[in-house]
């Protein structure tokens, strides 16, 4: 295979220079970060499962019309996606209390919120992600208006479609975060969701229980997170009912 152009590096991705133009080869590393990358590790598999799972998701969105850049799975790690300009926020819709919330607003984790909650954090991992209101995102022209309308639009549809995904396999979706893409069709401008939704992204805790499935097993120790991220994709039929541990690594 000839040797790629790599475009981008994050905490736990890497993106390549796709075989068709306008496409990237989005590839998901084993690489575990929390607190802004204080705290790391590489926990065997988890890129695999956050492929496989990312891709159900998206595939689910574009079966009932909620535009994405995902295209088509490569192998267990990889997957081609458009390619698009990021929109530099991260789009968090809430529908219970829990982290950065509870610890900023004193509310128990766990609450349900009156209504579902979309936050923005500007992208910037030397500023920590600061949390940006609609004015801040207007003053410094990361969206416009039309944009915050959409991007608020997606955001709730997103919700919808993945609490009720979700719920169906016993699972509460609490919060998750999306990014979002602007991809243009000749002078014509679009939104669609990118970057990936796996449970890096998103809280998820067991309804009956209150197990956590998600990426805060990493942050509080809590266990084994592959096991965590396997249960998820167990559930959903990503995997079999019997792999529910570490899957064989291929690619």
């Amino acid at each position: 295979m000839a040797r790629r152009k790599k475009i981008y590096e994050g905490k736990a991705k890497i993106l390549y220079e796709g075989p068709e133009p306008g496409t990237i080869v989005q590839y998901f590393k084993d690489d575990a970060t929390a607190f802004n990358a204080e705290k790391k590790d590489v926990i065997d598999g988890k890129g695999v499962l956050n492929n496989r799972l990312s891709e159900f998701f998206m595939t689910g969105l574009t079966q009932i019309g909620i535009p994405n850049h995902f295209i088509r799975r490569l192998n267990m790690r990889e997957q081609l996606v458009r390619n698009c300009e990021i929109v530099p926020l991260e789009v968090i819709v809430r529908n219970y209390a829990a982290g950065s919330m509870s610890k900023r607003l004193g509310i128990a984790e766990g609450m349900q919120l009156p209504r579902p909650i979309v936050e923005y954090c500007y992208k910037d991992d030397s500023l920590g992600d600061p949390l940006v209101t609609e004015e801040h995102i207007a003053a410094f022209g990361w969206a416009s208006q039309q944009d915050m309308d959409d991007i608020l639009s997606l955001a709730l549809r997103v919700n919808d479609f993945m609490s009720g995904v979700m719920l169906a396999v016993g699972i509460r979706l609490v919060d998750f975060k999306i990014e979002i893409g602007r991809v243009f069709e000749g002078d014509y401008q679009r939104l669609i969701v990118a970057d990936e939704i796996s449970p890096d992204s998103c809280r998820l805790w067991d309804i009956e229980t209150g197990q956590k499935l998600d990426k805060d097993v990493f942050r509080r120790d809590l266990g084994s997170l592959t096991d965590a991220y396997s249960e998820v994709a167990r559930r959903l039929g990503v995997l079999p009912s019997n792999n529910v541990t570490k899957p064989t690594l291929i690619n």
